[in-house]
């Protein structure tokens, strides 16, 4: 494994998108548990991409517009949902006082569909994983999925630290009616702006 990858995946991992930004509503409102319960999440959600960028299937999806723009609206859609369910408290941004099984499910569940419905992560796997493996290399296949497992641990590292130092100043923004709002209305703009960069990307 060269140093190069490593790199190249911790600021690819760091830069915000979705995940990060989902994560640090996690971690504000619920905690640092929920934080970490984001984090692996988001984590999970990339293992569909990572296995079609190894298996091919990437490159069925980069081909087939149709494909890639049913996957792409699905995914704006949820980020739009995002925003909206943001701005009327029964989103990203709810807070809870206490620890709650249903909760940690909802937000697992929600930072794996936030990866899941991306199709530009397939293809950008497909894109960035071939780059640093050799191509004359007999095991390439145990190769990419070592590289795999390395981005994905860069990932859940990361994205915890994310939701764990967000959850430090949980207790300044919840006890502050008003930064809560503005935050409530700062990550909805996010989510939307998201959704639109996404509504216009192409394969």
């Amino acid at each position: 494994m060269s140093i190069e990858f490593l790199v190249t995946s911790l600021i690819l991992v760091a830069t915000p998108g979705t995940g990060v930004l989902y994560t640090l509503a996690a971690g504000l409102t619920r905690g640092a548990r929920a934080g970490v319960v984001a984090a692996v999440g988001c984590t999970l959600g990339i293992i569909p991409h990572l296995a079609a960028a190894i298996l091919g299937l990437a490159a069925v999806l980069h081909a087939s517009a149709v494909a890639f723009q049913v996957l792409k609206y699905l995914g704006v859609a949820y980020l739009l949902y995002m925003a909206w369910s943001t701005l009327r408290d029964q989103g990203a941004l709810t807070v809870e006082t206490a620890a709650d099984p249903r909760s940690s499910r909802q937000v697992i569940v929600s930072a794996i569909l936030i990866n899941i419905l991306n199709p530009k992560l397939s293809i950008f796997f497909l894109a960035f994983l071939p780059q640093f493996v050799n191509a004359n290399e007999p095991d390439a296949v145990s190769r990419m999925l070592g590289l795999s497992a390395v981005f994905m641990l860069l990932t859940l590292i990361v994205f915890a630290g994310y939701g764990i130092a967000a959850a430090a100043v949980r207790t300044h923004v919840i006890s502050r009616p008003r930064v809560l709002t503005w935050l409530r209305r700062t990550f909805a703009a996010a989510f939307v702006a998201l959704g639109a960069k996404l509504a216009l990307t192409e394969r």
